[in-house]
């Protein structure tokens, strides 16, 4: 079975994000960015939401609609990441890696929106 780009996007961005939910609960420097950032009481449902995200990508290879509906709620997670890095002034090479998901995840939307 051959697949396409996006399929490979959604399996990167999957996998992207159930290491990234494990680190949210697991990581020391992760539990330290939370508390920099001044959001480490959503810590638990931002890395609730990556996995649960992450599923909902892989799970869209047999359940079309789990990829738009994970893909919509990833790139709104990553796109308020994106804007809360930009108030904390973390500058642009910080902050490019949520606008960077943000941009993937909307791109795996409207491929699945097109489908």
């Amino acid at each position: 079975m051959e697949l396409s780009n996006f399929e490979y996007l959604q399996l990167f961005t999957s996998f992207s994000f159930l290491f990234y939910g494990i680190l949210s609960f697991t990581s020391h420097k992760m539990k330290n960015e939370f508390i920099r950032w001044g959001i480490s009481r959503f810590r638990l449902i931002v890395g609730i939401s990556q996995l649960v995200g992450s599923i909902g990508l892989i799970l869209g290879f047999q359940y079309p609609l789990f990829t738009l509906l994970a893909a919509i709620g990833l790139s709104i997670l990553m796109f308020l990441g994106f804007i809360l890095r930009l108030k904390l002034r973390d500058g642009v090479l910080k902050s490019s890696p949520a606008f960077i998901y943000f941009i993937m995840n909307l791109l795996i939307v409207l491929n699945e929106v097109n489908y």
